[in-house]
């Protein structure tokens, strides 16, 4: 499928001319489920384009106008699945994985957009994009020795480890379900920031030893520049 978007070199205003109908001038839309996503490819893409220039920088290219992050928040991922289709903009989806049920479901709303023009849609093979941090990065970050798996949400895994590290007057497992989620919550937001920054092209690598990030990554970088007629399949 060709996407013929914007420039990645020399990326065009949204006052530039546009000789091809109107397609160059139309930003991706990249499409995860929340802003905590939003900040983990931002921060990570920063990290690793420094490392590998064929990995974009999808910070710079969003205050360049080339890609704009959509975090939708929750609801029906079969709803978004089109729900942008009158813009007529390339679209990349990005998925958690998360566990079943929910899989199926997601699994639908992936293949119905690639199945679109011009849409590509991932559903990872871990459980969310925290999984793919390296324990290393946590440990580096001053988050302590957590072990990072695949399938374990490692939002409330670091709750609880430094829930468990203070003297509380309740052991971990008799607080309620909000209390849970609320810490969990926080340890989220410092996954997606502060363990994020401290990850590296190499620990990045040893966890995703497939490469499915990178891939997905520079099939916006292709995208991006359409204009020299890149392609990605």
């Amino acid at each position: 499928m060709v996407l013929t978007v914007c420039n990645s070199s020399n990326p065009p205003s949204a006052t530039d001319d546009d000789p091809g109908g109107g397609q160059f001038s139309r930003p991706i839309l990249i499409v995860v489920e929340g802003v905590h996503d939003v900040e983990f490819l931002r921060r990570l893409t920063a990290k690793l384009h420094l490392a590998d220039a064929s990995i974009p920088d999808l910070m710079e290219w969003e205050l360049a106008g080339c890609v704009v992050f959509i975090p939708f928040g929750g609801g029906s991922l079969l709803a978004w699945s089109n729900r942008f289709a009158p813009l007529r903009c390339a679209e990349f989806h990005l998925y958690d994985r998360e566990i079943e049920p929910e899989t199926a479901v997601r699994q639908e709303a992936v293949e119905r957009i690639n199945a679109r023009d011009d849409c590509r849609a991932l559903l990872l093979s871990k459980r969310a994009l925290e999984n793919y941090l390296h324990t290393a990065a946590i440990v580096n970050a001053g988050g302590g020795m957590i072990v990072v798996n695949d399938t374990e949400s490692m939002a409330l895994a670091v709750a609880r480890d430094w829930y468990l590290r203070q003297p509380q007057t309740l052991p971990w497992d008799e607080l309620t379900p909000r209390a849970r989620r609320r810490l969990a919550a926080r340890c989220k937001r410092w996954l997606n920031t502060h363990a994020v920054n401290a990850m590296t092209l190499g620990m990045l690598r040893q966890r995703d030893p497939a490469g499915e990030l990178i891939s997905w990554l520079r099939e916006i970088a292709v995208a991006v520049g359409g204009r020299s007629g890149g392609s990605i399949t």
